[in-house]
């Protein structure tokens, strides 16, 4: 079962599955490395165990009772069943981490533009303007389980403006498992001295909590279709932006509502109409999101304008 698992995920995600944190990657190698393990040790150790002197019942010699053949069944079937469980909750778990692939379109973005060169690493995509370099710069979180690519056309056109763009590539594509990836990417970038922290979905959940810590030169907060983790409407110094979409049927519009009492008082709400959950990112259509009423370049026409007021607000301010 991990065998056959392990070669559909590969088989059917080899591009996103490659094209993300090595965590997967690697997991989804030693599962298959134990599955090889496990049905060669089956074939070593196929056929009857042979019972001393035939068929005999040996006496236990302590106090020459049969030895507890009920006992061990049982410790048996007891063991098996777990090992099967097991098997069965590895395989479902590995099935269910498949990260969502990005459109083909997202794939060859990575190309990037005479505007915007594009770095990819195992942890980071990066996207760095050609020209001049505002003050200003994004960390994304990418929503859970999609693959990062697809959010590259996108965040290019915010970088095409002179903002320097970090996608984060979170291990097994759960943002949550990343929090202080941002950390990382402004010390590394002495020239950039105000960052915007953004994320779509479960994205923007981990990165409302890392621009509320307080954190030297975050200055600012991207949420696209999500909402904090908690009340941070505390942090004044933030400038926030919510972009919503009007169709949503995971970050339903309800849902956003109620999150405004969480955020700042200057917060910004940006609602897309007729835009839906997918359309923050391009890897296709996503189950349980609503349907859209509207095409998803004009979605992300306003998604871009809106992000690019933030952007343009930070890098103003005094």
């Amino acid at each position: 079962m991990l065998l056959l698992v392990t070669v559909v995920i590969l088989a059917t995600r080899w591009d996103p599955v490659t094209a993300s944190q090595p965590a997967y990657l690697v997991t989804l190698v030693l599962v298959a490395v134990l599955g090889a393990l496990g049905v060669a040790w089956s074939l070593v150790t196929v056929g009857p165990t042979p019972q001393p002197d035939g068929d005999r019942v040996v006496p236990d010699a302590a106090d020459g009772r049969p030895p507890g053949r009920w006992a061990h069944r049982v410790r048996t079937v007891i063991l098996r069943v777990l090992g099967v469980a097991g098997t069965v909750a590895v395989a479902g778990v590995l099935l269910w981490l498949r990260p969502l692939p990005a459109t083909p379109v997202a794939a060859a973005s990575m190309h990037g533009t005479p505007q915007v060169a594009v770095v990819d690493s195992s942890s980071l995509i990066e996207l760095r303007p050609t020209g001049a370099t505002a003050r200003t710069g994004l960390v994304f979180y990418p929503g859970a389980l999609v693959d990062p690519r697809a959010y590259v056309p996108l965040l290019t056109s915010l970088a095409a403006h002179g903002y320097p763009v970090d996608i984060v590539k979170a291990p097994f594509g759960i943002a949550f498992l990343a929090p202080g990836a941002p950390g990382a990417i402004i010390g590394a970038h002495r020239s950039v001295t105000r960052w915007v922290i953004g994320g779509h979905s479960l994205g923007g959940v981990v990165a409302s909590s890392y621009a509320a810590g307080g954190h030297v030169g975050v200055r600012g907060l991207l949420l696209w279709a999500s909402y904090p983790n908690g009340s941070i409407a505390g942090s004044t110094s933030l400038a926030v932006t919510s972009v919503s979409a009007g169709n949503d049927g995971l970050a339903t519009p309800a849902r956003i509502e109620a999150s405004r009492p969480d955020l700042p008082p200057d917060t910004v709400f940006v609602v897309v109409a007729g835009a839906v959950h997918a359309d923050f990112g391009d890897y296709g259509p996503q189950r349980g999101d609503g349907t859209p009423t509207i095409g998803r370049h004009e979605a992300q026409s306003q998604i871009e304008a809106a992000s690019l007021a933030l952007l343009g607000r930070v890098d103003r301010a005094p």
